[in-house]
């Protein structure tokens, strides 16, 4: 048995960058970034920035699309998926990617109306969090406690 799970907790570095596959469905692409803090031997202070390369397919592309945009602290699952392209001088490149199964838009209330005019309604609560999952095309079943031997 094995297990790719990746999550994640960060802001996004760019808008999110949606299109859509020849059958119609749609596709997100956009960066997140993680920091991790802590004292060096000298006791000062220190930050490390981590860059992720985010995927979402189907309703999770739509909403990001609707509303994300650079700066949002977004909460993300998925698995790890690395990947070959051609890049335009023909060179072979390869790309991690974390391709979400679930997303959480973080934050408060008034932080996410202000990223869209015609955000929906979240409750009364500013801690209310809207989660949306899908499975992007060809992904195996998903693991549940069932299927973990101990």
């Amino acid at each position: 048995m094995s297990v790719n799970k990746a999550i994640l907790i960060g802001r996004l570095g760019k808008d999110p960058e949606v299109r859509r596959t020849n059958s119609g469905q749609a596709v997100a692409r956009f960066s997140l970034a993680t920091d991790e803090q802590w004292n060096d031997k000298n006791g000062e202070r220190q930050k490390r920035t981590e860059w992720h390369n985010i995927v979402l397919w189907g309703k999770l592309a739509e909403i990001s699309e609707q509303y994300l945009n650079k700066g949002k602290l977004v909460y993300i699952e998925g698995r790890i998926q690395t990947r070959e392209y051609d890049d335009r001088d023909g060179n072979k490149r390869r790309i991690t990617e974390v391709v979400a199964g679930e997303m959480r838009m973080l934050g408060s209330r008034e932080d996410r109306d202000s990223s869209a005019s015609n955000a929906p309604s979240y409750g009364s609560s500013a801690n209310t969090r809207e989660t949306v999952e899908t499975t992007p095309p060809s992904s195996p079943p998903a693991i549940t406690d069932d299927d973990i031997p101990f």
